[in-house]
Protein backbone atom coordinates (compact mmCIF):
# COMPACT_ATOMS: atom_id res chain seq x y z
CA UNK A 1 0.00 0.00 0.00
CA UNK A 2 1.72 3.26 -1.37
CA UNK A 3 1.39 6.61 1.10
CA UNK A 4 -1.46 8.17 -1.06
CA UNK A 5 -3.30 5.40 -0.52
CA UNK A 6 -2.84 5.57 3.33
CA UNK A 7 -3.23 9.08 3.58
CA UNK A 8 -6.93 8.91 1.47
CA UNK A 9 -7.73 6.02 3.97
CA UNK A 10 -6.53 8.59 6.61
CA UNK A 11 -8.47 11.75 5.61
CA UNK A 12 -11.85 10.33 4.35
CA UNK A 13 -12.99 9.99 7.10
CA UNK A 14 -12.27 13.67 8.44
CA UNK A 15 -13.64 15.57 5.71
CA UNK A 16 -14.90 13.43 2.47
CA UNK A 17 -16.82 10.64 4.05
CA UNK A 18 -17.20 12.65 8.21
CA UNK A 19 -18.96 10.17 9.91
CA UNK A 20 -21.42 12.58 11.27
CA UNK A 21 -22.14 14.91 8.63
CA UNK A 22 -21.61 13.24 5.50
CA UNK A 23 -22.26 9.88 6.34
CA UNK A 24 -25.22 11.11 8.92
CA UNK A 25 -23.91 8.29 11.89
CA UNK A 26 -23.62 8.74 15.81
CA UNK A 27 -26.56 11.73 15.50
CA UNK A 28 -27.91 10.15 18.68
CA UNK A 29 -24.58 10.68 20.98
CA UNK A 30 -23.55 13.70 18.89
CA UNK A 31 -27.02 15.49 19.98
CA UNK A 32 -27.09 14.45 23.45
CA UNK A 33 -23.36 15.40 24.99
CA UNK A 34 -22.58 18.66 22.81
CA UNK A 35 -23.67 21.20 25.00
CA UNK A 36 -20.14 21.93 26.22
CA UNK A 37 -17.11 21.84 24.03
CA UNK A 38 -15.05 19.82 26.52
CA UNK A 39 -18.35 17.12 26.60
CA UNK A 40 -17.97 16.83 22.97
CA UNK A 41 -13.86 16.66 22.83
CA UNK A 42 -14.22 13.96 26.05
CA UNK A 43 -16.75 11.95 24.24
CA UNK A 44 -15.04 12.08 20.42
CA UNK A 45 -11.90 10.98 21.73
CA UNK A 46 -13.43 8.55 23.77
CA UNK A 47 -14.85 6.85 20.86
CA UNK A 48 -11.38 7.33 18.83
CA UNK A 49 -9.69 5.21 20.96
CA UNK A 50 -12.25 2.60 20.92
CA UNK A 51 -11.77 2.35 17.11
CA UNK A 52 -8.76 2.62 16.49
CA UNK A 53 -8.79 -0.55 19.20
CA UNK A 54 -11.29 -2.49 17.90
CA UNK A 55 -10.29 -1.83 14.10
CA UNK A 56 -6.82 -3.74 14.91
CA UNK A 57 -8.52 -6.51 16.67
CA UNK A 58 -11.06 -7.49 14.21
CA UNK A 59 -8.35 -6.96 11.11
CA UNK A 60 -6.24 -9.54 13.46
CA UNK A 61 -9.03 -12.02 13.64
CA UNK A 62 -10.78 -11.20 10.47
CA UNK A 63 -10.02 -14.61 9.04
CA UNK A 64 -10.50 -16.66 12.50
CA UNK A 65 -14.23 -15.63 13.67
CA UNK A 66 -16.76 -17.19 11.68
CA UNK A 67 -19.48 -15.06 9.60
CA UNK A 68 -21.93 -16.04 11.08
CA UNK A 69 -21.46 -14.86 14.61
CA UNK A 70 -18.90 -12.23 13.28
CA UNK A 71 -21.46 -9.16 14.47
CA UNK A 72 -21.83 -10.79 18.35
CA UNK A 73 -18.01 -10.93 18.60
CA UNK A 74 -17.38 -7.87 17.08
CA UNK A 75 -19.87 -6.03 19.84
CA UNK A 76 -18.58 -8.41 22.24
CA UNK A 77 -14.37 -6.68 21.60
CA UNK A 78 -16.14 -3.15 21.47
CA UNK A 79 -17.32 -3.82 24.48
CA UNK A 80 -14.18 -4.73 25.64
CA UNK A 81 -12.36 -1.58 25.18
CA UNK A 82 -15.46 0.43 25.78
CA UNK A 83 -15.11 -0.79 29.39
CA UNK A 84 -11.17 0.15 29.59
CA UNK A 85 -12.33 3.78 28.43
CA UNK A 86 -15.26 3.86 31.11
CA UNK A 87 -12.68 2.87 33.98
CA UNK A 88 -9.97 5.35 32.90
CA UNK A 89 -12.63 8.12 32.19
CA UNK A 90 -14.07 7.43 35.66
CA UNK A 91 -11.37 6.80 37.29
CA UNK A 92 -9.33 10.25 36.41
CA UNK A 93 -12.08 12.38 34.41
CA UNK A 94 -15.51 12.04 36.67
CA UNK A 95 -16.26 15.85 35.82
CA UNK A 96 -16.48 14.00 32.26
CA UNK A 97 -17.98 10.96 33.40
CA UNK A 98 -20.86 12.56 35.16
CA UNK A 99 -21.33 15.05 32.22
CA UNK A 100 -21.62 12.17 29.73
CA UNK A 101 -23.51 9.58 31.81
CA UNK A 102 -24.72 6.69 29.82
CA UNK A 103 -23.85 7.82 26.69
CA UNK A 104 -20.15 6.77 27.45
CA UNK A 105 -20.85 2.92 27.93
CA UNK A 106 -23.41 3.03 25.02
CA UNK A 107 -20.16 4.08 22.48
CA UNK A 108 -20.62 0.10 22.44
CA UNK A 109 -23.62 0.04 20.12
CA UNK A 110 -22.78 3.55 18.28
CA UNK A 111 -23.20 2.70 14.48
CA UNK A 112 -19.94 4.32 13.53
CA UNK A 113 -17.84 1.99 15.21
CA UNK A 114 -19.91 -1.17 14.18
CA UNK A 115 -20.07 0.01 10.56
CA UNK A 116 -16.45 0.33 10.61
CA UNK A 117 -15.77 -2.82 11.78
CA UNK A 118 -18.04 -4.36 9.31
CA UNK A 119 -17.18 -2.39 5.95
CA UNK A 120 -13.66 -1.69 6.52
CA UNK A 121 -11.92 -3.96 9.31
CA UNK A 122 -13.39 -7.04 8.66
CA UNK A 123 -11.84 -6.89 5.46
CA UNK A 124 -8.29 -5.00 5.11
CA UNK A 125 -5.06 -5.39 7.06
CA UNK A 126 -4.12 -3.90 10.66
CA UNK A 127 -2.55 -0.76 9.38
CA UNK A 128 -5.13 0.68 7.34
CA UNK A 129 -7.95 -0.47 9.82
CA UNK A 130 -6.02 1.76 12.21
CA UNK A 131 -6.00 4.62 10.03
CA UNK A 132 -9.28 4.53 9.00
CA UNK A 133 -10.70 4.13 12.75
CA UNK A 134 -8.14 7.19 13.74
CA UNK A 135 -9.61 9.29 10.69
CA UNK A 136 -12.97 8.53 11.60
CA UNK A 137 -12.35 9.48 15.18
CA UNK A 138 -10.80 12.40 14.36
CA UNK A 139 -13.76 13.85 12.09
CA UNK A 140 -16.12 12.78 14.97
CA UNK A 141 -14.14 14.57 17.46
CA UNK A 142 -13.98 17.46 15.33
CA UNK A 143 -17.79 17.65 14.47
CA UNK A 144 -18.88 16.65 18.43
CA UNK A 145 -16.25 19.88 19.20
CA UNK A 146 -17.46 22.51 16.74
CA UNK A 147 -21.35 21.41 17.88
CA UNK A 148 -20.64 21.93 21.53
CA UNK A 149 -18.63 25.24 20.69
CA UNK A 150 -21.23 27.13 18.64
CA UNK A 151 -23.87 25.79 21.62
CA UNK A 152 -21.82 26.55 24.50
CA UNK A 153 -20.79 29.74 23.21
CA UNK A 154 -24.65 30.98 22.11
CA UNK A 155 -26.37 29.34 24.94
CA UNK A 156 -24.37 29.83 28.04
CA UNK A 157 -21.77 32.27 26.76
CA UNK A 158 -18.57 30.65 27.60
CA UNK A 159 -16.07 28.32 25.35
CA UNK A 160 -14.37 25.64 27.40
CA UNK A 161 -16.04 27.30 30.59
CA UNK A 162 -14.14 30.33 29.97
CA UNK A 163 -16.53 33.73 29.76
CA UNK A 164 -16.53 35.12 26.05
CA UNK A 165 -20.01 36.78 25.81
CA UNK A 166 -21.70 35.67 29.19
CA UNK A 167 -20.83 39.39 30.42
CA UNK A 168 -22.22 41.32 27.90
CA UNK A 169 -24.81 39.51 26.14
CA UNK A 170 -27.90 37.27 27.35
CA UNK A 171 -26.98 34.13 26.69
CA UNK A 172 -29.56 32.04 24.50
CA UNK A 173 -30.57 28.73 26.92
CA UNK A 174 -32.30 27.14 23.87
CA UNK A 175 -29.01 26.21 22.25
CA UNK A 176 -27.96 23.80 25.21
CA UNK A 177 -31.52 22.21 25.28
CA UNK A 178 -32.51 19.31 22.61
CA UNK A 179 -33.94 21.74 20.15
CA UNK A 180 -30.64 23.77 20.08
CA UNK A 181 -29.14 20.61 18.76
CA UNK A 182 -30.98 19.73 16.65
CA UNK A 183 -30.70 23.25 15.02
CA UNK A 184 -26.99 23.58 15.04
CA UNK A 185 -26.91 19.50 13.45
CA UNK A 186 -28.88 20.99 10.75
CA UNK A 187 -27.25 24.09 10.43
CA UNK A 188 -23.90 22.06 9.82
CA UNK A 189 -25.25 19.22 7.85
CA UNK A 190 -26.00 22.31 5.46
CA UNK A 191 -23.30 24.00 5.17
CA UNK A 192 -21.39 20.51 4.58
CA UNK A 193 -24.03 20.13 1.42
CA UNK A 194 -23.24 22.90 0.10
CA UNK A 195 -19.89 22.99 0.18
CA UNK A 196 -20.39 18.92 -1.21
CA UNK A 197 -21.98 20.37 -3.96
CA UNK A 198 -19.81 23.00 -4.76
CA UNK A 199 -16.87 20.58 -5.24
CA UNK A 200 -19.25 17.94 -7.02
CA UNK A 201 -20.20 15.98 -5.01
CA UNK A 202 -23.60 14.16 -3.71
CA UNK A 203 -25.09 15.76 -0.98
CA UNK A 204 -26.19 14.15 2.44
CA UNK A 205 -30.19 12.88 1.27
CA UNK A 206 -30.55 9.47 3.03
CA UNK A 207 -29.11 6.96 4.96
CA UNK A 208 -28.39 3.70 4.09
CA UNK A 209 -30.53 1.61 0.83
CA UNK A 210 -33.75 1.56 3.67
CA UNK A 211 -33.75 5.60 2.90
CA UNK A 212 -32.58 5.94 -0.72
CA UNK A 213 -34.92 6.68 -3.28
CA UNK A 214 -32.99 4.41 -5.75
CA UNK A 215 -33.64 1.87 -3.48
CA UNK A 216 -36.16 -0.29 -5.82
CA UNK A 217 -34.12 0.01 -8.86
CA UNK A 218 -30.44 -0.55 -7.53
CA UNK A 219 -28.47 -3.35 -8.24
CA UNK A 220 -26.59 -3.19 -5.34
CA UNK A 221 -29.48 -2.57 -2.57
CA UNK A 222 -28.84 -3.89 1.03
CA UNK A 223 -24.82 -4.70 0.16
CA UNK A 224 -23.58 -1.17 1.03
CA UNK A 225 -20.14 -2.26 0.56
CA UNK A 226 -20.17 -2.30 -2.72
CA UNK A 227 -22.67 1.38 -2.66
CA UNK A 228 -19.97 3.50 -3.25
CA UNK A 229 -21.37 5.51 -6.07
CA UNK A 230 -20.16 3.54 -8.99
CA UNK A 231 -20.19 5.27 -12.38
CA UNK A 232 -23.11 4.68 -14.86
CA UNK A 233 -21.60 2.02 -16.98
CA UNK A 234 -21.10 -0.39 -13.74
CA UNK A 235 -24.64 0.62 -12.81
CA UNK A 236 -25.60 -0.61 -16.34
CA UNK A 237 -23.90 -3.76 -16.37
CA UNK A 238 -25.03 -4.77 -13.00
CA UNK A 239 -28.26 -4.18 -13.67
CA UNK A 240 -28.07 -6.06 -16.78
CA UNK A 241 -26.24 -9.11 -14.75
CA UNK A 242 -29.65 -8.86 -12.76
CA UNK A 243 -31.68 -9.28 -15.59
CA UNK A 244 -29.96 -12.28 -16.75
CA UNK A 245 -30.21 -13.39 -13.20
CA UNK A 246 -34.04 -12.87 -13.01
CA UNK A 247 -34.13 -14.68 -16.88
CA UNK A 248 -32.77 -17.36 -15.39
CA UNK A 249 -35.49 -18.22 -12.72
CA UNK A 250 -37.66 -20.71 -13.36
CA UNK A 251 -41.47 -18.91 -14.24
CA UNK A 252 -44.45 -19.53 -12.59
CA UNK A 253 -45.78 -22.00 -15.23
CA UNK A 254 -42.80 -24.37 -15.14
CA UNK A 255 -43.00 -24.12 -11.33
CA UNK A 256 -46.68 -25.33 -11.18
CA UNK A 257 -45.50 -28.10 -14.05
CA UNK A 258 -42.63 -28.95 -11.77
CA UNK A 259 -45.05 -29.52 -8.47
CA UNK A 260 -47.48 -31.80 -10.60
CA UNK A 261 -44.80 -34.04 -11.89
CA UNK A 262 -44.02 -33.84 -8.33
CA UNK A 263 -46.91 -34.89 -7.39
CA UNK A 264 -47.19 -37.79 -9.58
CA UNK A 265 -43.81 -39.14 -8.99
CA UNK A 266 -45.16 -39.39 -4.98
CA UNK A 267 -48.57 -40.67 -5.77
CA UNK A 268 -46.40 -43.64 -8.37
CA UNK A 269 -44.37 -43.99 -5.20
CA UNK A 270 -46.96 -44.69 -3.05
CA UNK A 271 -48.52 -46.84 -5.60
CA UNK A 272 -45.90 -49.08 -5.72
CA UNK A 273 -44.95 -49.01 -1.90
CA UNK A 274 -48.87 -50.57 -1.75
CA UNK A 275 -48.62 -53.59 -4.13
CA UNK A 276 -45.07 -54.36 -2.29
CA UNK A 277 -46.59 -54.24 1.01
CA UNK A 278 -49.48 -56.46 -0.70
CA UNK A 279 -47.19 -59.03 -2.42
CA UNK A 280 -45.24 -59.55 0.62
CA UNK A 281 -48.00 -61.67 2.55
CA UNK A 282 -48.63 -64.13 -0.62
CA UNK A 283 -45.25 -64.64 -1.05
CA UNK A 284 -44.79 -66.22 3.09
CA UNK A 285 -47.57 -68.08 2.44
CA UNK A 286 -46.76 -69.75 -0.68
CA UNK A 287 -43.29 -70.73 1.14
CA UNK A 288 -45.30 -72.25 4.08
CA UNK A 289 -47.15 -74.02 1.88
CA UNK A 290 -44.10 -75.53 0.20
Amino acid sequence: MNKDSKLSIFTKGIIAENPVLRLVLGTCPTLAVTTSALNGIGMGLSATFVLVCSGAVISLLRNVIPSKVRIPSYITIIAGFVTIVQMLVKAFLPDIDAALGIFLPLIVVNCIILARAEMFAAKNPVLPSILDGLGMGIGFTATLTAMGIIRELIGAGTIFSIPVTANFIDPMLVMILPPGGFFVFGILVAVSNTLANKKGKPVVESIGCSGCSENGNCPFAGNMDKCEKPDAAEIEAAKEEAKEAEAQKPSEEELKEAEEELKEAKAELEKAEEETSAATPSNQDGKEEE
